[in-house]
């Protein structure tokens, strides 16, 4: 069952893609079928820049576990960092 459950941010970042780093201003995150990890469902994150081409493009595919463990760290690592770092 797909949930169709799909949110876009804006965000200031750079990636690396095959080309390069690369500037990045969006992610869209969504829980569905993916393409390449084997499993039936998977939250997926593609974060790209608007204003290139979509194969230009940083692309995750999570199984559930992964992406909470990955989610909390990030936030411990950010709750972690001192204020004054946290432009």
């Amino acid at each position: 069952m797909c949930t169709y459950e799909t949110e876009s941010i804006t965000l200031r970042a750079s990636g690396k893609t095959a080309g390069g780093w690369r500037a990045m201003n969006s992610a869209t995150v969504y829980f569905d079928h993916p393409v390449h990890f084997p499993a039936g469902h998977a939250l997926m994150i593609d974060v790209r820049n608007r204003d290139a081409s979509p194969s230009v493009r940083v692309a995750l595919e999570l199984d559930a576990h992964s992406a909470r463990e990955l989610a909390q760290t990030i936030l411990r690592v950010l709750d972690e960092a001192p204020d004054e770092l946290l432009n």
